[in-house]
């Protein structure tokens, strides 16, 4: 290679790694401090949302937890407040109107206004489509979608008029790649997908930042309370050594590290695991050789029978399979996040 070519390159080199080393220290300097500030947390007593707090609560954020179950929440309120936290706590269901214009009233009159709203509550329906109800979808879309809808347009008004705020919607690679056998999951997780995205474009101008964050599987030990129908104890086992296999899943910390990062820099959105981001990259590319192998694999999954259409939790669907070694990162997941 000529001494010019070899140039040529280093100031590529050069100028590439200036751009990455500003981008960064410009990173650092915009970052969002959450020291002092009020971020609510729905469903925030246990899994996903208790790790997430823990961490803020470090970072010395004043916390407001909601979910429908007291005691997981005076379990979280426990714990936290005992390592020095900020905390309160309000049992609330988002997926009622009323209950949560309420709660939103109290934190601003306990509190004062929220600085970010972080919607985290979930619910699992895990089974064939064809045992699926329209109880079922309407029961992921009232908690994944509309919940969000009530606890957003709660906030706005205090947001917008201080000009300042920050949302971060917990989607899920299932809201950019429909999964079989969790498809009214998937179809309400795509809804808020698509309201997030929206909501980042219009709130723009009010200085508040919309973050979509979309985890692939992570250890926070939930399968417990996933709904599973058909042949629910095969569902469950198949779920639980996936969401506990170091191969397919991250541990809930990680995941919260690099989620809450995305928050802290007003990233559009963030994707977690090797596999969800292989799988948004293919689908990106071709959607249908994504239906296409979903397809295949789905042909070995459980099929229809055992309870149909009726509901089993995980914990009602335990085999020796899914409380075996193969599960143990989730069982400990499940010890450590208030799951049990």
């Amino acid at each position: 290679m000529r001494t010019s070519e070899k140039n040529k390159l280093w100031w590529l080199a050069a100028g590439a790694g200036a751009i990455l080393t500003a981008r960064a220290i410009y990173r650092n300097v915009t970052a969002f401090d959450f020291n002092g500030k009020v971020v609510l947390i729905t469903g925030g007593s246990r899994g996903f949302g208790l790790v997430m707090a823990r961490k803020l609560a470090k970072e010395g954020a004043r916390l407001v937890l909601c979910s429908r179950d007291e005691t997981e929440l005076e379990n979280a309120r426990l714990e936290l407040a005992g390592k020095g936290a900020d905390v309160l706590v309000i049992k609330c269901d988002v997926t009622v109107q009323e209950q949560v214009n309420d709660m939103i009233t109290n934190v601003l009159n306990e509190f004062g206004p929220i600085d970010v709203l972080i919607n985290n509550a979930g619910v699992i329906h895990a089974g064939p489509v064809t045992e699926m109800t329209t109880e079922d979808f309407k029961d992921a879309i009232d908690t994944h979608f509309w919940g969000p809808v009530y606890t957003i347009l709660a906030v706005l008004p205090s947001m917008k008029a201080r000009r300042q705020g920050r949302i971060l919607n917990v989607a899920s690679i299932g809201g950019k790649i429909s999964v079989p056998h969790l498809v009214p999951y998937s179809a309400s997780k795509f809804a808020l997908v698509g309201l997030s995205e929206g909501l980042r474009s219009e709130l723009d101008k009010y200085n508040i930042t919309v973050t979509t964050a979309n985890p692939g599987l992570m250890r926070t030990g939930s399968p417990r309370h996933a709904f599973i129908k058909g042949q629910h104890k095969k569902e469950y086992a198949l779920f639980k050594i996936l969401d506990s296999s170091r191969l397919t899943s991250n541990s809930a910390e990680a995941t919260a590290d690099s989620v809450l990062d995305a928050l802290r820099h007003g990233d559009a959105e963030v994707t977690t695991t090797f596999p969800a981001l292989l799988g948004e990259f293919v689908h990106g590319i071709s959607p249908a050789l994504i239906t296409a192998a979903f397809g295949l694999i789905n042909r070995i999954l459980p099929d229809e029978g055992g309870i149909g259409k009726r509901r089993a939790k995980g914990y009602a669907s335990e085999t020796n399979l899914s409380m075996s070694w193969l599960t143990e990162p989730s069982q400990e997941a499940a010890r450590r996040n208030n799951e049990l």
